[in-house]
C-alpha cells in the first residue's frame, strides 16, 4: 500500500469505511470510531504521507488556510486511485468516507474529482477555501457536514458555502453546527451515528 494504513477487513457486500485523520493525527485517530459505528464494516484508515514539522497531513499548505493547490491536485489524484483500488478489491455494499479537518479536506477534494467513489461523505470541520468546479456526479450522494460556529481554523461562512455547493450539485446534505470551535462534540458524533444507522 502507498499509505501506512490501519485495516479491518470484512466479507464482500458489507459496508466499507475510509477514515481520514486531522493534521497531526494518524491511522488510529478514527479507526475505532468507525468500527463502533458499523461493527460489520471493513475499515481502512490511511496515514497522511506529508509531514508538516512532524505532523501528518494529506497535502501541503503554505500557511494557515492557504493550500498548495498543485500539491493538493496531485495528492487528490493519488488518493482517489488508491481508494478506487481498495474499493474494487472488496466489493462493498456501500462506501463511506469520514474525515476531520485536513482529512475532511482531502476527502472533499476526492469527491470533487471522483464523485462515484463514495456513497456517503462525513466531513467534520472541513475547510475548502476555493470554489470547486461543478460536479454533477455528486447528484444523489449523501453528505453530512459538521462545524463550529466560532471555529478559527474553518470559518463558518466557508463551511456554509461548501454545504450550499454540495446541495447545488444535487447531493442530499445534512449539516450539524455547535457553538464552539474546531473541537468535535458529542452532538456531531450522534449525527454521524444517525447518518449511518440504516447501514447497520
Amino acid at each position: 500500500m502507498p499509505f501506512i494504513t490501519n485495516v479491518t477487513d470484512a466479507a464482500p457486500g458489507n459496508p466499507l469505511i475510509f477514515t481520514f485523520h486531522g493534521t497531526g493525527g494518524d491511522e488510529h485517530q478514527f479507526h475505532g470510531l468507525a468500527r463502533s459505528l458499523l461493527p460489520q464494516a471493513a475499515v481502512l484508515s490511511p496515514r497522511g504521507d506529508v509531514s508538516e514539522s512532524g505532523a501528518n497531513r494529506y497535502f501541503r499548505r503554505t500557511g494557515e488556510g492557504v493550500f498548495d493547490m498543485a500539491d493538493l491536485g496531485a495528492r487528490t489524484k493519488a488518493m482517489a486511485a488508491w481508494v478506487g483500488r481498495e474499493k474494487a478489491a472488496r466489493n462493498p455494499g456501500a462506501t463511506i468516507g469520514i474525515g476531520y479537518s485536513n482529512g475532511a479536506n482531502i476527502l472533499a477534494s476526492v469527491s470533487f474529482a471522483a464523485p462515484a467513489l463514495f456513497d456517503r461523505l462525513v466531513l467534520l470541520h472541513p475547510l475548502i477555501p476555493f470554489d470547486p468546479a461543478p460536479q454533477p456526479g455528486l447528484a444523489g450522494r449523501q453528505v453530512l457536514l459538521s462545524a463550529g460556529r466560532t471555529d478559527p481554523i474553518c470559518p463558518a461562512p466557508l463551511t456554509q458555502r461548501l454545504t450550499d455547493w454540495y446541495r447545488a450539485q444535487g447531493a442530499t446534505v445534512a449539516d450539524v453546527w455547535h457553538s464552539g470551535g474546531h473541537d468535535i462534540r458529542q452532538t456531531e458524533l450522534d449525527a454521524v451515528a444517525l447518518f449511518l444507522a440504516d447501514l447497520g
